[in-house]
């Protein structure tokens, strides 16, 4: 086979044209998975619950089975508490 040789800048442009591909396909990707972290909500505040290690791995195992987050079930039955009040 007779390949064509090909010069350090036309390996720079091809490099270059992949990363624009790469970068644009990414921007569109950063596009449709947005999401807000609790941590940078100005909605949200952070505080420390102290928790005995057994009730900790009990509810970090059933979020993880729920797909859902520690904080939600807390929040969740902290209302329902306050609710009862």
């Amino acid at each position: 086979m007779n390949k064509k040789k090909t010069s350090r800048f036309d390996e720079l442009i091809d490099a270059a044209r992949s990363r624009q591909r790469r970068d644009n396909s990414q921007d569109l990707y950063e596009e449709k998975v947005t999401f807000k972290s609790k941590s940078t909500d100005p909605d949200y505040v952070r505080t420390t619950v102290y928790l005995p290690k057994k009730l900790h791995r009990k509810l970090k195992l059933a979020a993880a089975a729920d797909e859902r987050q520690m904080s939600d079930i807390m929040s969740e039955l902290l209302e329902k508490w306050l609710a009862d009040k």
